[in-house]
């Protein structure tokens, strides 16, 4: 009934031709009802409120539900009001969520939908499009728009049985054998005072208890202070298997992040170039080493979000980033490729005093050839190669 003001001019001009005064009655109820819709209509869905609650951070695996409130707060009221949610594909098996509802006067409705986490990475969930009409549909009114909200989905994260970076900081904080650095926090037993001991380390207790002077003997202990550096640039991952290898990059630099601050209680850090669906444009993202959960929460956005791009340059980004670091911190570096450019980043990278560990995604296709590998073994830099996520567990 779209053309009803056309057909209320009908039968107008009939009535008035044959001018019988039972046709002027339909017209004029139909007028009536024609108006008494759209005051009806638009008063109605002038007291309609709208609100989307929902969890907008998950982890890959788990579900979110989102909750629409729908609350009518005028005493008109809405006959039939159709919802329509945009979905990420990513997210749920429909692209929209779709529903048709009544709402009394002054109530209030629930409804609710899934959204399944498959996938990691930066996602709007609407916008959600209302349209309610008469029951006639005689009239309706102007769809109304409630704008999208968005949810990131973190990477997954793999636990780590170990980490073996190397380190070259003299600061104590993780165990090591070599006795050069003690960490003071973690008594292991006592020996005797030897001419030079500070006199704070003396182990009064066991001292009166042997009768001679006893001092505590602390494990020996480093620290250690990582970069994560990501290339997300998609030239140097092989092009069959591009989305799934950077994935693999992805999951790899988020498992390395948790490991280091939650089971190691040590500075982690970020750095990559790569596209921002934020900004919809590239960015340059260098997240300082910290220990904090916070930071690890700050950690894994970035990593949720960020997408591979092109016309970057990955051994600018390492020599630029690693001059915000302090001596002896190591740079985990995770890529798809070891070039001879990569090669020669890395060496001036340890003639700096870094500590590097390379982290090969798809090895198969890593290698720009076999001296390649020959001469990044002669430069002492740890090697790890990355086959699928179960290999984070057994070589990291």
């Amino acid at each position: 009934m779209q053309n009803f003001g056309l057909f209320l001019l009908l039968l107008f001009i009939i009535a008035a031709t044959l001018r019988v005064d039972f046709y002027f009655s339909i017209v004029y109820l139909f007028f009536a009802v024609y108006v008494l819709s759209r005051v009806w209509i638009q008063r109605a869905a002038k007291g309609l409120e709208v609100q989307r609650r929902f969890t907008n951070h998950a982890f890959c695996g788990e579900q979110v539900t989102v909750d629409l409130i729908l609350h009518q707060t005028s005493w008109l009221p809405l006959i039939w009001l159709q919802l329509e949610e945009a979905l990420p594909v990513q997210l749920a098996t429909a692209p929209t969520h779709c529903q048709v509802i009544s709402l009394g006067p002054r109530q209030r409705q629930h409804s609710s939908y899934m959204l399944t986490c498959r996938q990691r990475g930066y996602y709007p969930v609407g916008p959600l499009t209302l349209r309610t009409g008469d029951l006639l549909g005689i009239t309706r009114h102007r769809p109304l728009q409630v704008d999208s909200e968005y949810i990131i989905v973190y990477p997954r994260v793999v636990p780590l049985q170990r980490l073996g970076l190397p380190t070259r900081s003299p600061l104590a904080v993780l165990p090591a054998h070599s006795p050069l650095f003690e960490d003071t926090s973690r008594v292991i037993g006592v020996r005797d005072y030897e001419q030079g001991d500070s006199p704070r380390h003396i182990h009064w207790t066991a001292t009166a208890s042997a009768g001679r002077l006893l001092v505590k003997r602390y494990q020996p202990a480093i620290a250690r202070e990582t970069l994560i550096c990501l290339d997300l640039d998609r030239e140097n991952y092989e092009q069959r298997r591009q989305y799934t290898t950077i994935e693999l990059a992805i999951v790899a630099a988020a498992s390395i992040a948790n490991h280091i601050i939650v089971h190691e209680k040590l500075p982690v850090g970020l750095a990559t170039e790569a596209r921002d669906p934020l900004l919809d444009e590239n960015a340059r993202f260098f997240l300082p080493p910290r220990s904090e959960r916070a930071h690890l929460m700050s950690v894994l956005e970035v990593l949720a979000r960020v997408q591979f791009t092109e016309d970057v340059s990955f051994q600018v980004l390492l020599r630029r980033e690693s001059v915000k670091l302090s001596w002896g911190a190591t740079l985990a570096i995770i890529t798809g490729r070891a070039s001879p450019t990569l090669f020669d980043t890395l060496v001036y990278l340890r003639r700096a005093g870094f500590a590097i560990a390379l982290i090969l995604v798809d090895p198969a296709h890593a290698w720009a050839d076999n001296a390649m590998q020959k001469r990044v073994a002669l430069l002492g830099v740890s090697v790890y190669e990355i086959w699928r996520e179960s290999d984070l567990e057994i070589l990291l």
